[in-house]
This record gives C-alpha cells, sequence and structure tokens, in this order.
C-alpha cells in the first residue's frame, strides 16, 4: 500500500484526490496539509478521507513514516522548494503544473530527484488522454511527412474576479499569467511532440484584466529545423484567459496532410497546375491508423497517477519526468523574454541569462498592473480544459 499525502487542498488538489481514490487497493491519502486547515477539513469531508492527519506546514511530515508519495497542490511559487524538501525526505513526488517558475528551479529539482532516486512527475495531464497520445502516434509514424506548421490554440476565459485571490495576478506568487498558468497544458504538448525550437519571437499583453500584473494574452512564434520538422518549419502559439467559448486545439501542417486535436484529418495532393486536390486514400489510412490505436485504461490526473503508482510499485519507467517540465518552461520564459524584450531569442537559454531564475525574471517583465484585491478564497467548480473530442 503507497501513502500518500495532499500538499495544498485547493481546487486542482480534487482532481488528484478522486485519481487516488480510484486505486484504493494501491494507495491510501494518510495526510492533507495546508496553511488554511480548513480546507483540508472541508476536503476531508467531501471525500470521506476519515483517518487522513491534517496539517497546516508540509515540513510537520517530511519525517512521516506513512508517507511514500506526496502531491503538490500549492500555488506555484513554492512547487520548487516543497517538491525538493520532500526528495531529499527520500520521498515520491508528483507536483501540479506549471512545474517550477524558473529554469535554475527546475535544474534544483531534476538534481534532487536524481540523488534520491525517487519517481519524480511534474502533472502534465492531457497526455494522458487518446486524442492526444493518438495524435503524438500518427506524428511519430511519419505518415504526413515533415511539419512545416503548427498551431496551438490555447484560449481560456477567466472573469475580473479571477485575479482577486491572494495569489493569482502576481509574477512573485503566479509565477506569470496564462502563458505558464493555463497555456503550460498546450505548450506541454507542442515540447512533447516537436521538440525544442530555435528561435522564438513573441508579444505579451494584459487586455481584460486590470487587477493582475501578468499577462492576459500573449503570441509567440517559433522556428523549427530538424527531427520531425522540415527546415524553416513554423509554429504559432496563443495563450489567453479572453477567448470566450474556450475552444482548444493542436494542429499540425504536415508534407502531405494536415491532423489535429480535436481529431480531424485533411490530405491534399497537387494538381499539374499547383492547385490542391483531396488526397482521400491517404485521409483513409491516417483515420484508420488513429483508430486502430489502443484506449488508455485512465485518463488525465487518474491516468498519470497510475502511472506513478505503477513505477513505484515494479520499478518501472514513468512518462513525465523532470525533464519534460523543464522543456515547457523552458519555452514558456523564452516566450516571456521575447515579449519582454521585443526580440527574438534564441534556444536553449542559458544559465547566465536573466532569465533563468525567478529573481531575473521579476526584474525583467512588465507589470501590466498593481493586484488590486486578495482574497483568501474562491470558490465554486471549475474548469480544467478540453477533452480534445468533436
Amino acid at each position: 500500500m503507497i501513502n500518500v499525502a495532499i500538499i495544498g487542498t485547493g481546487n486542482i488538489s480534487t482532481q488528484h484526490i478522486k485519481g487516488y481514490l480510484e486505486f484504493k487497493d494501491r494507495c491510501k491519502i494518510t495526510h492533507l496539509v495546508d496553511i488554511y486547515p480548513e480546507k483540508c477539513e472541508e476536503k476531508k469531508k467531501t471525500f470521506g478521507l476519515d483517518d487522513a492527519e491534517v496539517h497546516s506546514s508540509h515540513k510537520s511530515i517530511l519525517e512521516a513514516a506513512d508517507v511514500d508519495l506526496v502531491s503538490v497542490c500549492t500555488p506555484p511559487y513554492v512547487h520548487a522548494e516543497i517538491a525538493i524538501d520532500f526528495l531529499n525526505a527520500g520521498k515520491n513526488v508528483i507536483s501540479e503544473k506549471p512545474m517550477a517558475a524558473s529554469l535554475e528551479e527546475c535544474d534544483a529539482m531534476i538534481a534532487a530527484a536524481e540523488k534520491s532516486g525517487k519517481v519524480f512527475s511534474p502533472i502534465a495531464q492531457n497526455r494522458f488522454r487518446d486524442p492526444i497520445m493518438n495524435l503524438k502516434s500518427v506524428l511519430d509514424s511519419g505518415k504526413i511527412g515533415k511539419v512545416v506548421h503548427a498551431q496551438i490554440d490555447s484560449y481560456w476565459w477567466r472573469g475580473h474576479c479571477y485575479y482577486d485571490l491572494w495569489w493569482r495576478g502576481t509574477w512573485e506568487k503566479e509565477g506569470g499569467g496564462c502563458t505558464l498558468n493555463h497555456a503550460v497544458h498546450h505548450i506541454d504538448m507542442l515540447g512533447w511532440m516537436l521538440g525544442l525550437p530555435k528561435k522564438v519571437s513573441a508579444m505579451i499583453s494584459n487586455a481584460s484584466h486590470d487587477n493582475a500584473e501578468v499577462e492576459d494574452i500573449s503570441v509567440a512564434s517559433m522556428l523549427y529545423s530538424g527531427g520531425l520538422c522540415s527546415a524553416g518549419a513554423l509554429a504559432q502559439v496563443t495563450s489567453s484567459v479572453i477567448h470566450h467559448g474556450e475552444e482548444q486545439q493542436v494542429i499540425f501542417q504536415g508534407e502531405k496532410a494536415r491532423i489535429s486535436a480535436p481529431w480531424e484529418v485533411y490530405a491534399s495532393t497537387s494538381k499539374p497546375n499547383g492547385f490542391p486536390i483531396k488526397n482521400t486514400e491517404l485521409e483513409k489510412e491516417l483515420t484508420e491508423y488513429y483508430e486502430s490505436l489502443p484506449q488508455m485504461p485512465y485518463i488525465a490526473h487518474t491516468g498519470q497517477i497510475d502511472n506513478v503508482l505503477t513505477a513505484i510499485e515494479t520499478g518501472a519507467d514513468w512518462l513525465i519526468k523532470g525533464k519534460d517540465g523543464r522543456l515547457t518552461i523552458e519555452l514558456i520564459t523564452a516566450i516571456y523574454k521575447a515579449g519582454s524584450e521585443g526580440r527574438t531569442v534564441e534556444l536553449p537559454l542559458q544559465k547566465d541569462d536573466p532569465f533563468y531564475t525567478v529573481a531575473g525574471i521579476l526584474k525583467s517583465v512588465p507589470h501590466f498592473y498593481q493586484k488590486s484585491a486578495s482574497v483568501q478564497d474562491l470558490s465554486g467548480s471549475i474548469t480544467v480544459g478540453s477533452e480534445y473530442k468533436k
């Protein structure tokens, strides 16, 4: 039996708790931790976690014998500190997105994981969805040829009061705006599927939330060359919390066809005059291949939790490691750097770059507005993104 502690019992912790409760024969939630212990008590009552102990600090359970795995569900600015503390204490760690607020913190987390020999997995739960996993499989098959263009639409909508929550809306505590905390899902998909680009250009802005320092929209372009991409391939990435309807999609244009999540395929071949004609045979081949791929037994957070539990139980490899979370943070950091400095940024970023550290980021990014409200809690249901199905 794997004993689990939940660190931070705000909105997103619900996804972790529900995930662990799917595997009652494999794990048990033994501790709930939050700086507001009443939130722990609420989760304890809601989910029937009668045996779980409540704590106000993660430090009080670092050496607890009945903790094997922790889920870090706190605001981003303490992800690194808490994850490193538990890894150094010999515990396995799942850490919510974003992995950290800087590349320096990512590297420290990775070093702690390597030293401990424990499982460390930053959350990227959308990889555990059939439409996303299958899209990657089709892309990896080479059936669409080299990728020539990628379109990442990370569209969300959040009301003005969203940034009234005490830790949101500041560079110091939230680490950034929609690019880091919402588009992280789709930027992770891009990095997972295409790797690191050569160059990044971007603009960042705050168009609708004058109670937040951080951006509520960014638009980036990325230049790729090599791997699955043709020389000169481009990606466009829009990160937003000002888009009504929250349409979210990932589209890859290949030399031979277009594929996407939600799944859609269009293939063209050339007439003698260069104009397009549908390649229905390739469309049929791609769709049949996509539909032949196996379905996941568990999806989203539950899928990632199952993957980590299996790794702990059997010593098997797990899908999402520290280096994967770091790649995502590097892409996001490059967007912030390019948008803040008004120039094209070359990757990889170096350790002497001001944007490598939290302190350097805080000095370099624009503060669009002053945070004007701070409330302890914003209760109610939340949205966690698309299921990528038509």
